[in-house]
């Protein structure tokens, strides 16, 4: 059996939580999350917890139980905390700023680049190179921390571009490293 999926799910106090058909709909102090699951899994609402069980031993519903497991466990942890990713901006007039709910990059480009967030996340810029993605839905806090990130990659050789909070670029050495080879 799934070590994650066998798990049960805590619903804290102040969460309600509609379980219609295979639809889950998670409602809490900062929003409302659903999401539709994979019709074959069973799940139950019991005692102030969540449980997900697969119907059979067959390698599909083995891979969806820890899956749907996950799912339902994100949805209410963003209902109650929400998520939130961090970048930062290395490199020399590299900066962040916020135009109303726009995000606005200046990292070397000819022209200013502008993000619009989707609705239910939030950016904020506390520093010129630091930003903040919050947001009730991890797989959308994700995505648009990847999309800001791929606008200018961190390169190997300098180290500039905008990266996670926390992530180590792995550095090359540059011509003056390779000369020395033969």
């Amino acid at each position: 059996m799934s070590r994650i999926g066998k798990q049960p799910i805590p619903v804290p106090p102040g969460v309600d939580v509609t379980i219609d058909g295979s639809t889950v709909r998670v409602k809490g102090p900062k929003g409302q999350l659903e999401r539709e699951l994979h019709q074959d899994m069973i799940i139950k609402y019991e005692e102030n917890r969540l449980v997900v069980e697969r119907p059979t031993d067959n390698k599909t519903h083995r891979s969806l139980h820890g899956l749907t497991r996950t799912l339902i466990n994100n949805m209410v942890v963003g209902v109650t905390t929400g998520f939130q990713k961090n970048l930062e901006l290395v490199g020399v007039g590299y900066r962040a700023s916020k135009q109303g709910d726009k995000l606005v990059l200046a990292v070397g480009y000819s022209h200013p680049v502008e993000i619009q967030p989707e609705a239910g996340l939030e950016i904020e810029v506390p520093a010129p190179t630091k930003i903040s993605i919050k947001g009730l839905d991890k797989e959308k806090v994700g995505a648009l921390a990847a999309a800001v990130r791929a606008v200018r990659e961190p390169e190997p050789y300098k180290g500039k571009g905008i990266k996670y909070e926390g992530e180590r670029i792995r550095r090359k050495a540059g011509k003056a490293g390779a000369k020395g080879k033969k």
